[in-house]
């Protein structure tokens, strides 16, 4: 069933996204647009955020920026350059991350560093630099993974780095309340992405892994994206320091 498009929902709120190039973070671009939403639009490749650009439709509007989640002047930069396109920040959402499949003897400090930098550092250092801008009935949220409490194999490190923002943002939601900021967690459970696409062990073909995973298999990314919106909308208002897992039934 094609997802079912709130008008206007977001008219006049400016978004904040990271991970607009591809996958769940290009999807929820797409969504809040079609939706009336300002957004933007981060991520480390130019050409994936112009095709996202590109495809996006409805009466709000991208604005592009290329940025090295990893590194904190260039965070700070984006959140900066944020506030002066759009004018203000109402909401943030954090998809931007990198995916490593590595059995744990061949696991390497550079792994640790480079899921950790992106996944972990890059949106805890969104969230910092956006707080300086987000007001009250401000939103935060963040996407981890449902691998960040249920185990899966060769997955050891990035499931940390998804443990560490589902621990941070329920922190994080703790800490912000009395600002009346909310923060929230979606976490996805199988989805059908660049991202994952190539990260399978042992050669099994994705569809198939993505089946025994999940009963309804995996998922489109405009299913998550359906999600992070209706979090970061109003309809949520009543919704924060919970993580929404989106498995498909996965671990039910």
């Amino acid at each position: 069933m094609d997802q079912v498009v709130v008008q206007e929902r977001f008219a006049g709120t400016a978004v904040l996204l990271t991970g607009a190039g591809s996958g769940i973070g290009r999807a929820t671009a797409l969504r809040l647009v079609a939706e009336g939403a300002d957004v933007f639009a981060v991520d480390a490749d130019e050409t994936g955020l112009a095709a996202t650009a590109e495809a996006a439709s409805g009466s709000g509007q991208i604005v592009a920026h290329v940025a090295d989640l990893s590194d904190e002047a260039s965070v700070v930069r984006a959140v900066e350059e944020a506030v002066g396109a759009l004018g203000r920040i109402d909401v943030l959402v954090n998809v931007a991350g990198i995916h490593r499949t590595t059995p744990i003897e061949a696991l390497t400090v550079e792994d640790l560093r480079a899921l950790f930098d992106v996944n972990v550092v890059g949106t805890a250092l969104f969230c910092r630099e956006a707080l300086r801008h987000l007001p009250a009935g401000g939103v935060i949220v963040n996407t981890a993974s449902s691998s960040a409490s249920h185990g899966n194999p060769y997955m050891s490190a990035y499931s940390a780095t998804k443990g560490a923002v589902l621990a941070f943002t329920l922190s994080l939601a703790a800490e912000v309340i009395g600002r009346g900021v909310r923060a929230v967690v979606v976490s996805p459970g199988t989805v059908a992405t660049p991202l994952t696409a190539g990260v399978v062990p042992d050669g099994l073909d994705f569809g198939y892994y993505s089946r025994i995973r999940s009963p309804l298999g995996p998922a489109r990314s405009d299913q998550i994206a359906g999600v992070i919106a209706f979090a970061a909308s109003r309809d949520a208002s009543y919704l924060t320091g919970v993580d929404l897992r989106v498995d498909g039934g996965s671990h039910t």
